[in-house]
């Protein structure tokens, strides 16, 4: 019998550092893992890498069947719902072996896609991204006449897009217009399109432009956005009149809008900016139908007529509501569905146009059968129809696409997502439990399980994963996973937290965890552990914690809290440099982040975030197993962020258990972007956690 020699973990030299702020001084030994082109900073990311494997050497063949299994359990060849615009049918497909989906359409009337029509290739993100490690396309808009695309392309992972314009009746991209853009549309006139560029110190999108296909090296600045707090997005309305500038930080927004068909005039502002109001909008008739929460946090629906759309003429046609967020409002000729949602599960109701005008009536609900699950609007491109498309899935249902039929109330299944495998939804179940805050807060909780495999007579016999994020008002989706099917079906017990900081339960619930209050996040996800293991969920040894971005700044706060409940944490992209990074206002996003986190350089809140910042609180204690996983390009939780962290760790963790940094040298913040390559970094995930809770 052999022993695995345990490899010597790498030890990050020290350059001491020191900065007084509020009287306090933050000292860091680890600044120096900013410079990236610092080739000793390489040399660190690398010799972790190397570490990392060499640790997971012994489960080589637990990740390959992790991966195979993960594998079987997807339709490499498959086709996505077809969607009509204009005169065709868009749709993507994938084919085995291919990392990427290809974008394709054909021609097609109101029934469908012509019997002999041809496919027409848009994008085939294959082709695109030969020669690059990593590929994204990023925003995408076609001419109302269909004959040029817009899109954009990012190759280095850091959500830094290039413009390019395809002709799509030669079938050539045939322009290369700009760097840094986020949205684009095209005018009513299939010539006139604009575009948004991200200013190069923030990323934040902030200058509007404008360009003529005819005149393609000829932009013209139309707006630029001072604001260090605001970014900027354009579209369309549904209804193909009207271009849309949206103007909007964390908590502050404001809209202006030019007639499409007029592409060469002037944006007008409907309604001022005022701090704290925000909402946005859709036209029908004549009048905007504008969701605001200028009443209550949860936000209400009312309507404005185009020529004088200021609040003085606002009617109210959906009133504030407590307990119920008015989420989004997808908007038609003849009614309008008000995505709410109310005890922290999304809500579909419908309400229908009695003629012309805005009155509106409630005209039903879209049913969903189960205790958790996730519904929202799938792609609507038609304005005028009788029909509503949703898509729908939980912890148990693979996702789906639904068509809704207005007139009679039924719903029609046009697609779900084929899991092969011996996938059999009957064998897992899924939960919804509330568990007691400190403060007497109930917090909802989604567990999925197999049935066979959890024993409700011997509780607390399973190991236990709880996954939490709890930041920007963001609600936890419930979603299905073919890839989570190789952990339940090894007894893992599943949990989502909805905790306080998301927006599971309204905008309330985003307040009350955020700026002074953010350790609202960090006690309500603990509370979920301690209530899931006191109720027989979980084996109290056995908990494997996972958040990712403000998600891994709730897995370093809480490891740092109550180190001794967990077993096993996995961090993505995590924010746990919290201090240091809030107190650069040159780095990408700090600024605007000001309305979430708080501005350091005012003492309260400097104080405030010092006292969780997961960097700044890290202590000589036995912490439990961390797989800490970063991206070299990371344009929004910078790579040295977790590399510090897990440097400074080294030196003060007491406990035995593995701590791992992965970083991917060649991706950004949502890690390897093909699909075969993301399913591999899943696999290192897993096995991780099987092996430290005991399953392997």
């Amino acid at each position: 019998m052999t022993t695995q020699k345990i490899p010597t973990p790498p030890t990050a030299h020290k350059e001491h550092t020191e900065t007084t702020m509020h009287g306090a001084v933050l000292a860091d030994d680890y600044a120096w893992l900013r410079n990236k082109e610092n080739p000793d900073v390489t040399a660190y990311l690398e010799a972790e890498n190397a570490y990392a494997e060499a640790v997971m050497a012994p489960l080589a063949g637990l990740r390959e069947n992790l991966y195979q299994e993960m594998l079987s359990h997807i339709k490499q060849t498959d086709i996505s719902v077809a969607y009509r615009e204009g005169a065709y049918w868009y749709y993507a497909r994938t084919e085995e072996g291919l990392q990427y989906p290809i974008y394709c359409r054909k021609r097609g009337g109101p029934a469908g896609p012509e019997a002999d029509a041809r496919e027409e290739v848009l994008l085939d993100g294959n082709e695109l991204a030969k020669g690059h490690a990593f590929f994204s396309i990023g925003d995408t808009d076609i001419s109302d006449d269909g004959r040029w695309l817009a899109y954009t392309t990012d190759t280095t992972g850091f959500r830094q897009y290039t413009l390019h314009i395809k002709n799509l009746a030669v079938g050539e991209t045939q322009f290369n217009v700009a760097e840094r853009v986020g949205s684009v549309v095209w005018a009513a006139d299939n010539r006139m399109f604009f575009y948004t560029v991200e200013d190069e110190q923030q990323k934040r999108q902030f200058q509007l432009y404008r360009i003529c296909i005819r005149r393609i090296n000829q932009s013209e600045l139309i707006y630029q956005e001072d604001d260090e707090r605001f970014n900027i997005a354009v579209g369309r309305t549904r209804d193909g009149k009207y271009l849309v500038l949206e103007i909007a930080s964390h908590t502050t927004s404001e809209a202006r809008v030019l007639t499409a068909s007029d592409p060469t005039g002037e944006f007008s502002i409907v309604a001022p900016r005022q701090d704290e109001h925000e909402y946005s909008l859709d036209h029908r008739n004549g009048l905007w139908f504008i969701r605001t929460n200028d009443r209550g946090r949860n936000f209400r629906l009312v309507t404005a007529p185009v020529e004088t759309p200021g609040r003085e003429h606002w009617t109210e046609r959906i009133a504030h509501r407590d307990g119920i967020m008015l989420e989004d409002v997808a908007l038609f000729a003849g009614f309008f569905i008000a995505c709410e949602r109310e005890d922290g599960l999304p809500r579909l109701r419908l309400w229908k146009f009695a003629g012309e005008g805005p009155e509106a009536a409630p005209s039903g609900e879209i049913v969903f059968p189960e205790p958790a699950y996730s519904a929202h609007p799938h792609i609507n491109r038609i304005f005028d129809t009788t029909t509503f498309r949703y898509a729908y899935q939980s912890l148990v249902t693979p996702d789906s696409v639904y068509e809704y039929d207005v007139s009679t109330g039924a719903s029609t299944l046009l697609k779900q997502r084929e899991i092969p495998g011996g996938f059999d939804r009957a064998l897992y179940a899924s939960e919804r439990v509330h568990a007691t805050a400190p403060d007497g807060v109930k917090v909802p909780v989604s567990i999925v399980y197999r049935r066979d495999k959890f024993a409700k007579d011997k509780p607390g016999n399973n190991p236990l994963y709880v996954y939490g994020y709890g930041s920007y008002g963001y609600a936890l989706p419930l979603g299905f996973s073919s890839n989570r099917l190789s952990l339940l079906d090894r007894g893992v017990v599943m949990a989502y937290a909805h905790i306080r900081g998301g927006g599971d339960l309204g905008k309330t619930w985003h307040d009350a965890g955020k700026m002074l209050v953010k350790r609202n996040t960090f006690t309500d996800f603990i509370a979920c552990v301690e209530h899931l293991t006191a109720a027989g969920y979980g084996d109290p040894a056995r908990v494997a914690i996972e958040g990712g971005s403000a998600g891994g700044l709730l897995m370093g706060a809480v490891a740092n809290m109550r180190p001794e409940i967990f077993r096993a944490v996995l961090s993505h992209v995590p924010f746990v440099d919290v201090m240091n990074t809030m107190l650069d206002s040159s780095l990408p996003l700090t600024v605007p982040e000001y309305e979430e986190w708080g501005d350091p350089n005012q003492e309260e809140y400097f104080r405030t975030m010092l006292s969780y910042s997961p960097y700044d609180n890290l202590r000589a204690a036995a912490y439990p197993a961390m797989l800490v996983k970063t991206s070299l390009h990371d344009s929004q939780v910078m790579y040295w962020e977790p590399a510090k962290y897990v440097a400074k760790l080294r030196t003060l963790n007491t406990g035995g258990y593995p701590l791992l940094l992965v970083t991917n040298m060649q991706a950004g913040h949502g890690g390897a972007s093909g699909r075969y390559d993301y399913l591999k970094e899943i696999a290192l995930d897993y096995a991780f956690l099987l092996r430290e809770l005991g399953i392997v």
